[in-house]
């Protein structure tokens, strides 16, 4: 069992979310917390002027709702939004916070995840901790 569990959170993906949070409520020591985290990635600096402020806060607030949701929907959970890159985001989050577990959903793999990687992939390669992928 875990006591500290980070699930990364990506919006649009309802069904695989809660079938990780599933997963984190089962793997989740008695006493354990269970972080959501969604990373909004970082836009280019010359493609930050094309998009207005309105739509950027707009986005923020909804991904903060959705995942305040979740929040009401698990006891002892928390939740967070930060910027970056969506893996390298994940790992630091986990070694700064003490998380012992990633509960992370995963797509089922196309030819370009092959030879780019995806996000799931990559933190499985680079956690320092136990990583467990939802499918």
């Amino acid at each position: 069992m875990y006591k500290n569990i980070l699930v990364p959170v990506e919006l649009g993906h309802d069904e695989s979310t809660h079938q990780a949070i599933d997963v984190a409520r089962e793997l989740r020591a008695k006493e354990g917390e269970i972080t959501f985290l969604n990373v909004i990635e970082e836009l280019p600096g010359y493609a930050t002027q094309y998009v207005p402020t309105e739509i950027r806060k707009s986005a923020l607030q909804e991904t903060e709702t959705y995942l305040a949701s979740l929040e009401g929907e698990v006891p002892a959970s928390k939740s967070l939004v930060i910027q970056g890159h969506s893996a390298r985001s994940i790992l630091d989050f986990a070694d700064d916070h003490g998380i012992d577990c990633i509960v992370i959903a995963s797509h089922k793999p196309g030819v370009p995840d092959y030879f780019l990687g995806g996000t799931a992939a990559r933190v499985v390669r680079h956690a320092k901790c136990a990583v467990h992928v939802v499918r």
